[in-house]
Order: structure tokens, then C-alpha cells, then sequence
């Protein structure tokens, strides 16, 4: 499960992303729109910011904006930076690995099997979606009020 921070997270970038090119967004307009407190959206954009997903401008007019493209974050970029790691358990962990405590033998452990496997069916999803990819979605869905 990801964290209620996380999910923040996605939600101010879908944010961003919509608005991509189009400069900057106050943090109170998003945290407005997505139901997110300001203080802590204000440190989950400050901690996007300083792993170079997003960009600030100070001043009038100021606010947040995407530094790369929606095509290029990436579900699993987003949560390594908020969460930290994606993987079951931080022996299989593809960038946080650490051994296990309780473990004897890594090579022969059947459970660090699964986990592996556990792993590779999650990133194979978090990889490859990205924030045009809910953008998309988003644009897709047709309420059913919206239908009639």
C-alpha cells in the first residue's frame, strides 16, 4: 500500500501536469483542488523539487511546475522519492538494498524468491505508467451524469 504522502504526491503532479508549459502553479490553488493540506504538500513539493522532478519560481506569478515532461515521471520515480522503496522487502530491493537480519542464506532463500517476484510484477506496472499515462485516464473516463 502507498503512503496517504505518496498519494498526495500524484495527485498535486497530475495537477502539474495538466498545467505543464503553462508556468507555474501556487501550491494553494493545488492543495485547494486535491484536498491537500498546504503544510504538508508544501514538504512533499519541496522534496520533488530537490530530487529534480520539479521546479520552483519565487515571487508574483510564482509557484510549482514540472522540470521534465509528464511522459517521463514515472509512477516508480514518484514513489522511490516519497516512500523510498517499492520492493516487498530490502533484499530484493533494486535500490535500497539491505540484507535481511532473520536470514542465513540469501541464495537458497525461497522467500526472497517470491519477493523477487513480487517486485518485478509491481515495477513492471510502476515503470511504465507515467503521469500523461493518468492523464489519459483521466481525460477518458466520461461521468455518468456526463453521459446522459
Amino acid at each position: 500500500m502507498i503512503s496517504k504522502k505518496a498519494k498526495y504526491a500524484l495527485k498535486a503532479l497530475k495537477v502539474l501536469a495538466e498545467k505543464y508549459g503553462k508556468g507555474p502553479v501556487l501550491i494553494s490553488e493545488i492543495a485547494e483542488r486535491e484536498r491537500i493540506p498546504k503544510k504538508f504538500l508544501e514538504a512533499i513539493l519541496l522534496d520533488l523539487r530537490n530530487n529534480g522532478v520539479l521546479q520552483s519560481q519565487k515571487g508574483k506569478g510564482g509557484g510549482y511546475m514540472l522540470r521534465i515532461a509528464p511522459e517521463e515521471v514515472s509512477f516508480s520515480k514518484v514513489l522511490r522519492i516519497i516512500d523510498g522503496p517499492i520492493a516487498p522487502a530490502l533484499c530484493v530491493s533494486m535500490f535500497f538494498y539491505g540484507r535481511c537480519d532473520d536470514c542465513k542464506d540469501e541464495e537458497t532463500c525461497s522467500l526472497r524468491t517470491v519477493l523477487t517476484k513480487w517486485r518485478d510484477a509491481n515495477l513492471t506496472v510502476l515503470d511504465t505508467t507515467t503521469l500523461a499515462d493518468i492523464l489519459k485516464a483521466e481525460n477518458a473516463y466520461v461521468a455518468p451524469s456526463d453521459a446522459a
